[in-house]
C-alpha cells in the first residue's frame, strides 16, 4: 500500500439556512458558488437518490444542498435539512468531530471585520504566533450559523515548519 498525503476535496457543512449561507460564504469567503440551492429527494431511481439512501439511511424525506469552491479548489458543500436541529452553541473543542476550519488571507482584520458585519462573532483577539519573529497570524471567529472558523495571514506550512523560521 502507498503512502502519501492525500489531497483535501471538500468539507460539508449543515447550515440552518442554505440561501443565508451561500450569501455569506460568497460575499464574506469570497468562494464561488459552483451549484444553486437544489433540492434532493428520497428516492432510489437515481445514483444520487440511492447515494443519499446510503449515506443518510431512509426516512429523511429531502433536503437542500449547494456547492461552493475555494481559491485554491477546496469543496465546499452546503446542506439544509428540513429536520434540522440547530443546538444550543456551545463552544466546545473537546467534544470528538470538527472543531472548526480555518481560512488563509494576508488581511485578517478585513475579513474579520466582514465575518462581524455579517452576523458572525470575533471569538478572541488577533494574536501573533511569533512577536517580533514572524508576521504570522491567527484568530478565531463563528460565522452567523454558529461554526467555527479560523483566519490565518500565512500558510499552514509557514506557520508550523521548523525550516522557516
Amino acid at each position: 500500500m502507498n503512502n502519501y498525503p492525500r489531497a483535501f476535496s471538500h468539507v460539508g457543512i449543515t447550515v440552518p439556512n442554505i440561501k443565508e449561507a451561500v450569501k455569506f460564504y460568497k460575499e464574506v469567503m469570497g468562494w464561488y458558488v459552483m451549484m444553486e440551492p437544489t433540492e434532493v429527494l428520497e428516492e432510489n431511481n437515481t445514483a444520487i437518490g440511492q447515494m443519499c439512501i446510503d449515506v443518510f439511511g431512509e426516512g429523511w424525506g429531502s433536503f437542500k444542498i449547494a456547492h461552493l469552491s475555494t481559491s485554491d479548489t477546496i469543496g465546499i458543500e452546503l446542506f439544509e435539512f428540513p429536520q434540522n436541529v440547530k443546538p444550543k452553541h456551545e463552544f466546545n473543542p473537546y467534544q470528538t468531530g470538527i472543531f472548526h476550519f480555518c481560512v488563509k488571507d494576508p488581511d485578517i482584520e478585513g475579513l474579520t471585520k466582514k465575518i462581524i458585519e455579517a452576523g458572525g462573532k470575533q471569538r478572541m483577539p488577533i494574536r501573533e504566533y511569533f512577536p517580533g519573529e514572524k508576521p504570522y497570524k491567527m484568530v478565531y471567529c463563528e460565522d452567523p450559523f454558529g461554526n467555527i472558523v479560523e483566519i490565518y495571514t500565512h500558510s499552514y506550512e509557514l506557520v508550523y515548519s521548523e525550516t522557516y523560521k
